[in-house]
């Protein structure tokens, strides 16, 4: 019989708010400040990462596609090839960008993600 926790196939969102996001080095680069969610597919689209740069000189949150980062079951913890330089050099949003889908595009190319509107998961 199998003894432990079982891995469980959805998250609570209580577990995803306040999360610690680390790089694929084991450094905590931030925590998940809240959720952008598509109203129309309840899909996750963004994560805003409330970043704090070196001796939290540079704080501030940046949207990161949601298929950016990826959940390690076994720490129980988010991981991403996203690093410190790429959040701090990010493009910044607003509001607006929301609505603007060239913005959309240069933030998924700038993390490497594929866009959500492109194939699979839209």
């Amino acid at each position: 019989m199998a003894t432990g926790i079982p891995k469980l196939h959805m998250i609570s969102s209580e577990h995803i708010v306040g999360a610690k996001v680390f790089d694929q080095g084991g450094k905590e680069i931030g925590e998940i400040d809240h959720l952008m969610i598509d109203p129309a597919t309840g899909q996750a689209r963004y994560a805003i990462v409330n970043f704090c740069g070196f001796m939290c000189l540079r704080k501030g949150h940046h949207a990161v596609p949601w298929k950016a980062l990826c959940y390690d079951q076994d720490r129980r913890r988010y991981a991403t090839s996203v690093t410190e330089q790429m959040l701090e050099k990010a493009p910044e949003y607003s509001e607006a960008s929301w609505t603007d889908r060239d913005w959309e595009t240069r933030i998924h190319q700038h993390y490497g993600a594929a866009p959500y509107w492109e194939g699979a998961g839209r």
